[in-house]
């Protein structure tokens, strides 16, 4: 079998695995955001925090639960790491650097998981378990509550009551993702991820000599890393070392639990907003965008430009030679495409317009299907744009499901989008202009601004993978991608709130002849030509100083 019909053999058995899991998964989540019901244990958790989960809230109330809960989690993960050196577990590690603690801290709290450290040689077993696996649960069901309560404000009229984040959060952890990492991880350990609390030990090389290695409970947080759209390693390698990430296996495993939650939060918005078709529409847009950006890095992967490649067959620099090139693609594109950052091979070794290709789907906000949450909502409010401009071109009030889009939906809708562009561009051309930021790139020309290009995407858009030729490991790239990861998780969910709490107090707009259908495929089609003209006017510029002038001259 060839490699290329290898690589699209278990794009179609991925295709199928989701498909089967669309369904009952995502009307299952329905059930639990929509449910009045309170497990014995989220009830003793209410408590312990001193909660009331029956109590609605208002758009600011929400708000206030989200950026209050992430900041204490912001100053526990940043003392954590702080104490390292004299807690338990340490495994002999020293604590964690000032600025490398917060940019870890923010990182893993934004659910970015961006990480300047060798996970192996840096966290013992109580940071890696007590404080960066807990955020893996806790971070990604942040945004998964965010993105219901928007559903809701689709969904309800005259009220601007959005739920309770703090129910809306420990039922995403409780009812979702701990089953759901549960399984996982037991399915890792019975193909050959290791969990274990072992010491440091020396092993041999292959060429002689020894080696440090230590253990970890791996498996379980490989399980959440993938289900839960945070993407760190236990070890720096990341998803392909054989400790997290053994067989073929096991890597198209983890490529399904990446994507499983994020595409079925459609099914989960169309029951709760009582339209199973506007959730196929989205689902559509996303499916569209992701299996394009697949075919287009396959494509680029296995093209045979120059002696080298046409020797190896593909372009095999960076590659797992367990997963080979197809398997690969999948998974740089599925992990850019959401907000997981995970990677089973070194994005900086692909071709130049493939490390294009996964810079730019985390600049398209990282919407199909995005990250736990994050990717639903960022669909949501390009919907909100997409109707808005067909309003324009009919000239008629735009409206979406039933809300009109007036002028406070759609200032907030265009708040959210110019957020990480900003953040993204203002902080790269920061780091190229000052003298000391690019003594960290280890190449130079475009491969080299495409480094910190990429590192800027990657933070803004709480993806957390990385061109592997940058030293992030600085006082500058530390603070600054740690500030730009902070901003670009919480800045568009106050957009998203608002907006929530907006559309929530209107009253339904009667369907008439004039409405735009937005379940049909001509409003996919309109969707998804908004979000890539909208992305290629923002970064069309500084992705022609990159990648494109990269793989153009090659």
């Amino acid at each position: 079998m060839g490699p290329v019909l290898a690589g699209v053999l278990q794009l179609l058995a991925l295709i199928a695995a989701l498909a089967l899991a669309y369904v009952p998964l995502g009307t299952y989540m329905a059930r639990v955001y929509s449910s009045d019901r309170h497990w014995r244990v989220e009830k003793w958790i209410y408590r312990g925090i001193g909660a009331d989960p029956d109590t609605q809230m208002r758009w600011p109330a929400y708000l206030r639960g989200v950026l209050a809960f992430s900041a204490v989690s912001v100053v526990f993960l940043y003392l954590l790491q702080r104490l390292q050196g004299v807690l338990p577990g340490s495994l002999g590690f020293k604590a964690i650097d000032p600025d490398q603690a917060f940019n870890t801290a923010a990182s893993f709290v934004t659910n970015t998981n961006w990480q300047s450290y060798y996970g192996e040689q840096a966290m013992g077993h109580l940071v890696q378990t007590a404080g960066l696996a807990v955020q893996n649960f806790v971070s990604a069901a942040v945004g998964i509550a965010v993105a219901v309560a928007l559903v809701r404000g689709f969904a309800r009229s005259r009220t601007g009551e959005l739920g309770n984040f703090w129910a809306d959060m420990v039922r995403g952890v409780t009812r979702i993702l701990l089953p759901g990492a549960f399984v996982a991880a037991i399915v890792l350990v019975a193909c050959g991820a290791i969990q274990n609390f072992s010491g440091i030990h020396e092993v041999g090389q292959f060429m002689g000599g020894q080696q440090q290695w230590n253990g970890g409970a791996v498996a379980s947080q490989e399980a959440v890393k993938e289900l839960g759209t945070n993407g760190g390693g236990y070890f720096n390698a990341n998803s392909a070392h054989p400790f997290e990430n053994p067989t073929p296996f096991t890597n198209l495993f983890e490529i399904f639990l990446l994507l499983v939650i994020p595409f079925a939060l459609t099914r989960t918005f169309g029951v709760m907003v009582g339209s199973v078709k506007q959730g196929y529409a989205i689902l559509a847009t996303m499916a569209t965008i992701w299996v394009g950006f697949v075919a287009l890095m396959m494509w680029t992967e296995f093209a045979h430009h120059g002696p080298a490649l046409q020797l190896a067959g593909a372009a095999m620099e960076g590659k797992e030679v367990r997963f080979g090139v197809g398997s690969s693609s999948i998974f740089a594109v599925s992990t850019t495409l959401t907000s997981t950052g995970a990677v089973d091979s070194f994005h900086s070794s692909f071709t130049g317009l493939g490390g294009g290709i996964a810079l730019l789907g985390m600049m398209l906000g990282e919407i199909a299907p995005g990250g736990t949450g994050s990717g639903l909502y960022g669909m949501l409010i390009m919907a909100v744009i997409a109707v808005f401009i067909a309003g324009l071109m009919v000239g008629r009030t735009p409206e979406y499901l039933g809300k009109k889009i007036g002028t406070r939906e759609i200032k907030l809708a265009a708040c959210y989008i110019l957020v990480t562009p900003a953040l993204v561009l203002v902080f790269t051309a920061a780091a190229m202009a000052l003298p000391t930021p690019p003594h960290s790139m280890t190449n130079s020309g475009a491969h080299g601004f495409s480094e910190i290009l990429y590192a800027y995407t990657s933070g803004a858009n709480n993806n957390g993978s990385a061109f592997a030729g940058l030293n992030a490991d600085t006082q500058w790239f530390n603070t600054t991608i740690g500030l730009a990861m902070i901003l670009g998780r919480f800045l568009p969910m106050i957009f998203v709130l608002a907006l929530a709490g907006s559309l929530a107090q209107q009253r339904p707009v009667p369907v008439t002849a004039g409405t735009l259908r937005t379940e049909k495929p001509l409003f996919t089609g309109l969707l998804v030509g908004a979000i890539l003209i909208i992305t290629g006017l923002t970064y069309f510029p500084a992705l022609a100083l990159g990648p494109l002038a990269e793989g153009l001259a090659t």
